[in-house]
């Protein structure tokens, strides 16, 4: 039996703090709305991709202060004994809505509300600013990847460049935002994500001949391997790959030079020696920029590593978690707002809806309110798409966003949302975002 992990420490030590003084000053039951969204996107991207909700649905079942927890609380004297008190009963009872995973967003989407008391939606914001920074910047960057592979498919291979927890996160993102497989066996066994991988140079260099290793390799995985044929020259290793497998090799992979020029003379080579089926793989610290530089290159699939897992430049989405409506004294609601230079939030609880012009994304439509009423399709924009699914009700979640199933149904909703997305969205220059986002208040809609 696996033992329980709490990922309640998982956060900063202010939010407590924030908690304490609110027990004390009598706020700590007032009812509040949180947003979570982004003011910009980094990097000049043109679209982000939503990625880590169910990730976080399954942290957030497991937000509990358990003896350990609590025994640390007290003997760093991090909160006092009431609110120590307040810890160990702790169970977020409110409600949360967001993009559905795999959703495209842009500045200002409201991508996830948290509604309940200041206390129990306040000490949510490190774990869910930490899951959704990192999961949705690798999802973005691994997007603007499959866009530039178009039909290849993209296998990631980038553990050896991240954390160990983060590499298995980055898996689970960058294969609902388009790629096809990971070298990550437990991302594999934990999402149900296709896993890939053969040998490494250290295979060859551990046999006596480069030919020994790819019998051995043959011998073993059979004909349709793909064997790395770089360890020395290339062009020998292409010659030895065929004599050794046959004909009908299934793959090659390259790992260094001039990729356009070599995989160019290796499908040549290939074709002269018969092997006319034989795939190429090409890897070598790809990013979305050399991809689209091999289009035209007679490649058949692509390995990404160190850019995807950290987001090709842009390790975080830089989303920020932000109070924007609560109730005053005496019940009523207001919406509240920051209004730091650059640092500016929008107040009012909000809904948010994607216009499309014949299916194409004309606009980030967000409906502003200080109340709690719902909020429907905007009378101006019947076509619009409403973006917000329910997400936990009542504190309880809901499990069809988690685990592989959550991950497969997001994958297939990206694909499906992806081709909202405006012919100009999908250039891999900075630029401003595709879509502008449009602010409207509730009694305007």
């Amino acid at each position: 039996m696996t033992a329980w992990t709490s990922s309640a420490l998982h956060t900063d030590r202010y939010e407590l703090t924030m908690l304490d003084a609110a027990l004390r000053d009598g706020t700590a039951k007032r009812r509040c709305v949180f947003e979570l969204f982004g003011r910009r996107l980094p990097g000049g991207r043109r679209f982000g991709v939503v990625a880590g909700t169910g990730r976080l649905l399954t942290l957030l079942r497991d937000f509990r202060f358990g003896h350990d927890e609590l025994r640390f609380l007290r003997d760093e004297r991090v909160v006092d004994a009431e609110t120590i008190d307040f810890l160990e009963r702790y169970r977020f009872s409110g409600n949360i809505t967001g993009y559905r995973e795999g959703e495209l967003y842009f500045p200002g989407s409201p991508i996830l509300t948290v509604e309940g008391t200041f206390a129990e939606a306040v000490v949510l914001e490190t774990l869910a600013l930490s899951v959704l920074n990192h999961d949705s910047a690798v999802a973005t960057a691994a997007a603007r990847m499959s866009v530039a592979a178009g039909d290849r498919p993209l296998a990631e291979m980038g553990s050896r460049r991240a954390g160990e927890a983060s590499a298995i996160a980055a898996a689970r993102a960058a294969y609902i935002a388009g790629f096809s497989a990971t070298s990550n066996l437990e991302a594999g066994r934990r999402w149900g994500i296709p896993t890939m991988g053969t040998a490494a140079h250290a295979w060859t260099l551990l046999h006596d001949s480069e030919e020994a290793a790819f019998r051995a390799q043959v011998e073993t995985l059979g004909v349709d391997t793909t064997l790395l044929v770089d360890t020395y020259d290339i062009r020998e290793g292409v010659e030895t790959a065929v004599r050794v497998a046959g004909t009908q090799l299934g793959g090659v992979r390259i790992d260094s030079g001039d990729l356009p020029i070599v995989a160019a003379e290796v499908r040549e080579l290939l074709d002269e020696l018969g092997a006319t089926s034989t795939k190429i793989t090409v890897t070598s610290d790809l990013d979305e920029y050399a991809i689209a530089a091999l289009a035209a290159s007679p490649v058949d699939s692509y390995g990404v590593g160190t850019s995807v897992v950290t987001g090709s430049g842009t390790p975080t989405a830089g989303m920020v978690y932000k109070l924007v409506a609560r109730q005053d004294s005496a019940g009523g609601w207001v919406g509240v707002e920051k209004t730091s230079a650059d640092k500016t939030s929008r107040g009012g609880r909000k809904a948010a809806f994607r216009t499309l012009d014949a299916g194409t994304a004309t606009s980030e439509l967000i409906v502003v309110s200080d109340g709690f009423e719902e909020i429907d399709t905007p009378d101006r924009h019947p076509g619009a798409r409403a973006l917000q699914v329910p997400l936990v009700v009542d504190g309880e979640t809901d499990a069809s966003f988690e685990g592989p199933e959550g991950v497969d149904a997001a994958r297939r909703h990206h694909a499906r949302v992806r081709e909202e997305l405006p012919v100009r969205a999908l250039a891999l220059s900075r630029s401003d975002p595709a879509i502008p986002t449009v602010y409207v208040d509730a009694d305007e809609v």
